[in-house]
């Protein structure tokens, strides 16, 4: 599932996020998120969160564990 929708976006979600500096190559970046960051209900490239550990990214995938790369 794409994070498009805010509404399918919670904190202590599993996700795949991309990073600011990783728009160009699409690495995926996995954690969990602490916060939501954009308060729009629908953005095309993807809800902004924060990750527990800090980073901040747009959601890419919802749902994911690091294992299934």
């Amino acid at each position: 599932m794409h994070g498009r929708y805010r509404k399918d976006i919670y904190p202590g979600l599993e996700v795949a996020i991309i990073l600011k500096k990783d728009q160009r190559t699409g690495k995926l970046t996995y954690g969990v998120v602490k916060d939501l960051l954009t308060s729009a209900p629908y953005h095309s490239r993807g809800i902004k969160v924060r990750l527990e550990d800090g980073q901040v990214g747009r959601v890419a995938e919802v749902g994911v564990g690091e294992d299934e790369e």
